[in-house]
Protein backbone atom coordinates (compact mmCIF):
# COMPACT_ATOMS: atom_id res chain seq x y z
CA UNK A 1 0.00 0.00 0.00
CA UNK A 2 3.02 2.25 0.79
CA UNK A 3 4.42 1.30 -2.58
CA UNK A 4 0.80 2.28 -4.50
CA UNK A 5 0.64 6.08 -2.49
CA UNK A 6 3.93 6.97 -2.84
CA UNK A 7 4.13 6.16 -6.78
CA UNK A 8 0.40 7.40 -7.41
CA UNK A 9 1.42 10.47 -5.61
CA UNK A 10 4.68 11.46 -7.96
CA UNK A 11 3.06 9.83 -10.70
CA UNK A 12 0.19 12.44 -10.58
CA UNK A 13 2.17 15.47 -9.11
CA UNK A 14 4.54 14.74 -12.13
CA UNK A 15 1.41 14.59 -14.44
CA UNK A 16 -0.24 17.51 -13.14
CA UNK A 17 3.64 19.60 -13.99
CA UNK A 18 3.63 18.65 -17.11
CA UNK A 19 0.04 19.39 -17.80
CA UNK A 20 1.11 22.56 -17.30
CA UNK A 21 4.61 23.12 -18.98
CA UNK A 22 3.61 25.56 -21.90
CA UNK A 23 5.11 23.76 -24.14
CA UNK A 24 2.94 20.53 -23.45
CA UNK A 25 -0.41 23.21 -23.18
CA UNK A 26 0.30 24.49 -26.60
CA UNK A 27 1.46 20.95 -28.44
CA UNK A 28 -1.36 18.95 -26.84
CA UNK A 29 -3.65 20.00 -24.50
CA UNK A 30 -5.09 23.26 -26.29
CA UNK A 31 -5.31 21.09 -29.20
CA UNK A 32 -7.29 18.66 -27.54
CA UNK A 33 -9.38 21.13 -26.02
CA UNK A 34 -10.21 22.22 -29.84
CA UNK A 35 -11.02 18.60 -30.58
CA UNK A 36 -13.05 17.88 -27.50
CA UNK A 37 -14.92 21.51 -28.72
CA UNK A 38 -15.45 20.18 -32.46
CA UNK A 39 -16.54 16.87 -31.54
CA UNK A 40 -18.87 18.08 -29.30
CA UNK A 41 -20.59 20.63 -31.95
CA UNK A 42 -20.79 17.98 -34.29
CA UNK A 43 -22.84 15.88 -31.82
CA UNK A 44 -24.79 18.86 -30.76
CA UNK A 45 -25.44 19.60 -34.49
CA UNK A 46 -26.98 16.21 -35.17
CA UNK A 47 -30.44 17.64 -33.31
CA UNK A 48 -28.95 21.47 -33.68
CA UNK A 49 -28.32 23.07 -36.76
CA UNK A 50 -27.56 26.16 -35.22
CA UNK A 51 -24.40 25.44 -33.22
CA UNK A 52 -20.76 25.62 -34.60
CA UNK A 53 -17.46 25.67 -33.16
CA UNK A 54 -14.44 28.14 -33.95
CA UNK A 55 -11.35 26.72 -32.00
CA UNK A 56 -12.07 26.04 -28.36
CA UNK A 57 -15.66 28.10 -28.26
CA UNK A 58 -19.42 26.17 -29.23
CA UNK A 59 -21.63 28.96 -29.82
CA UNK A 60 -25.18 28.98 -31.23
CA UNK A 61 -25.66 30.91 -34.35
CA UNK A 62 -28.92 32.42 -33.26
CA UNK A 63 -28.45 33.67 -29.84
CA UNK A 64 -24.71 34.15 -29.75
CA UNK A 65 -24.65 32.05 -26.35
CA UNK A 66 -21.57 30.51 -26.52
CA UNK A 67 -18.98 28.07 -24.20
CA UNK A 68 -15.57 27.63 -24.09
CA UNK A 69 -13.97 24.67 -23.62
CA UNK A 70 -10.97 25.92 -21.50
CA UNK A 71 -8.26 23.05 -20.43
CA UNK A 72 -9.69 21.96 -16.85
CA UNK A 73 -12.76 21.24 -18.90
CA UNK A 74 -11.56 18.56 -21.18
CA UNK A 75 -11.17 15.66 -19.23
CA UNK A 76 -7.71 15.65 -18.84
CA UNK A 77 -7.11 16.23 -15.09
CA UNK A 78 -9.41 13.31 -14.70
CA UNK A 79 -7.76 11.29 -16.71
CA UNK A 80 -4.65 11.68 -15.07
CA UNK A 81 -5.33 10.96 -12.00
CA UNK A 82 -7.02 7.81 -13.55
CA UNK A 83 -3.45 7.07 -15.22
CA UNK A 84 -1.67 7.13 -12.16
CA UNK A 85 -3.69 5.32 -10.34
CA UNK A 86 -4.02 2.36 -12.81
CA UNK A 87 -0.07 2.67 -13.61
CA UNK A 88 1.05 3.36 -9.63
CA UNK A 89 -1.49 0.11 -9.30
CA UNK A 90 0.88 -3.60 -9.85
CA UNK A 91 -0.94 -5.28 -12.45
CA UNK A 92 0.24 -6.82 -16.11
CA UNK A 93 1.02 -3.92 -18.37
CA UNK A 94 -1.72 -5.19 -21.15
CA UNK A 95 -4.15 -5.12 -18.96
CA UNK A 96 -3.35 -1.39 -17.49
CA UNK A 97 -3.91 -0.33 -21.28
CA UNK A 98 -6.84 -1.82 -21.26
CA UNK A 99 -7.91 0.17 -18.31
CA UNK A 100 -6.76 3.32 -19.52
CA UNK A 101 -7.93 2.84 -23.08
CA UNK A 102 -11.67 2.25 -21.76
CA UNK A 103 -11.21 4.27 -18.93
CA UNK A 104 -10.56 7.38 -21.69
CA UNK A 105 -13.97 6.58 -23.33
CA UNK A 106 -15.82 6.39 -20.20
CA UNK A 107 -14.50 9.74 -18.88
CA UNK A 108 -14.56 11.25 -22.34
CA UNK A 109 -17.97 9.97 -23.31
CA UNK A 110 -19.90 11.74 -19.69
CA UNK A 111 -17.38 14.88 -20.35
CA UNK A 112 -19.07 15.11 -23.91
CA UNK A 113 -22.64 15.01 -21.96
CA UNK A 114 -21.31 17.61 -19.58
CA UNK A 115 -20.17 20.14 -22.39
CA UNK A 116 -23.47 19.68 -24.05
CA UNK A 117 -25.72 20.25 -20.55
CA UNK A 118 -23.25 22.87 -19.55
CA UNK A 119 -23.95 24.42 -23.74
CA UNK A 120 -27.96 24.57 -23.02
CA UNK A 121 -28.33 25.26 -19.53
CA UNK A 122 -26.17 28.45 -20.47
CA UNK A 123 -28.70 28.96 -22.75
CA UNK A 124 -31.88 28.67 -20.06
CA UNK A 125 -30.60 30.20 -17.04
CA UNK A 126 -26.84 31.66 -16.51
CA UNK A 127 -27.19 30.85 -13.03
CA UNK A 128 -27.54 26.63 -13.18
CA UNK A 129 -24.92 27.08 -15.53
CA UNK A 130 -22.44 28.13 -12.84
CA UNK A 131 -23.94 26.06 -10.00
CA UNK A 132 -23.95 23.20 -12.40
CA UNK A 133 -20.08 24.05 -13.91
CA UNK A 134 -18.56 25.12 -11.06
CA UNK A 135 -19.58 22.52 -8.32
CA UNK A 136 -21.78 19.24 -9.92
CA UNK A 137 -20.07 18.66 -13.25
CA UNK A 138 -16.49 19.11 -11.62
CA UNK A 139 -17.07 16.35 -8.94
CA UNK A 140 -18.96 14.19 -11.38
CA UNK A 141 -15.90 13.94 -13.77
CA UNK A 142 -13.48 13.00 -11.17
CA UNK A 143 -16.05 10.68 -9.72
CA UNK A 144 -16.53 8.91 -12.99
CA UNK A 145 -12.64 8.33 -12.91
CA UNK A 146 -12.75 6.73 -9.52
CA UNK A 147 -15.66 4.42 -10.62
CA UNK A 148 -13.45 3.42 -13.51
CA UNK A 149 -10.84 2.74 -11.47
CA UNK A 150 -12.77 0.83 -9.09
CA UNK A 151 -14.31 -0.99 -11.80
CA UNK A 152 -10.95 -2.06 -13.21
CA UNK A 153 -9.56 -3.04 -10.15
CA UNK A 154 -12.66 -5.31 -9.93
CA UNK A 155 -11.54 -7.11 -12.53
CA UNK A 156 -8.30 -7.96 -12.42
CA UNK A 157 -6.69 -11.36 -13.97
CA UNK A 158 -7.43 -13.62 -11.45
CA UNK A 159 -3.77 -14.23 -11.43
CA UNK A 160 -3.25 -11.22 -9.78
CA UNK A 161 -6.09 -10.96 -7.55
CA UNK A 162 -4.65 -14.40 -5.74
CA UNK A 163 -1.26 -12.28 -5.24
CA UNK A 164 -2.82 -9.68 -4.28
CA UNK A 165 -4.82 -11.44 -1.46
CA UNK A 166 -1.75 -13.56 -1.09
CA UNK A 167 0.16 -10.66 -0.10
CA UNK A 168 -2.28 -9.12 1.96
CA UNK A 169 -2.80 -12.01 3.76
CA UNK A 170 1.28 -12.19 4.73
CA UNK A 171 0.88 -8.52 5.74
CA UNK A 172 -2.03 -9.01 8.36
CA UNK A 173 -0.25 -12.35 9.64
CA UNK A 174 2.83 -10.57 10.63
CA UNK A 175 1.19 -7.49 11.88
CA UNK A 176 -0.59 -10.28 14.43
CA UNK A 177 2.51 -11.47 15.34
CA UNK A 178 3.56 -8.04 16.22
CA UNK A 179 0.93 -7.00 18.28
Amino acid sequence: MLRFSLLFLTLIIGLFLLEIYEPVRQAVILPFTGLIASFSSWLIQIFDSNVIASGDVIRDSISGHAIQIAPGCNGVEAMIILLAAVMAFPAPFLYRLKGLFWGFLAIQALNMVRIISLFYLLQWDRNWFEWFHLYLWQALIILDALVVWLIWLRYLPKQQQANSQHMAGETSETETELS
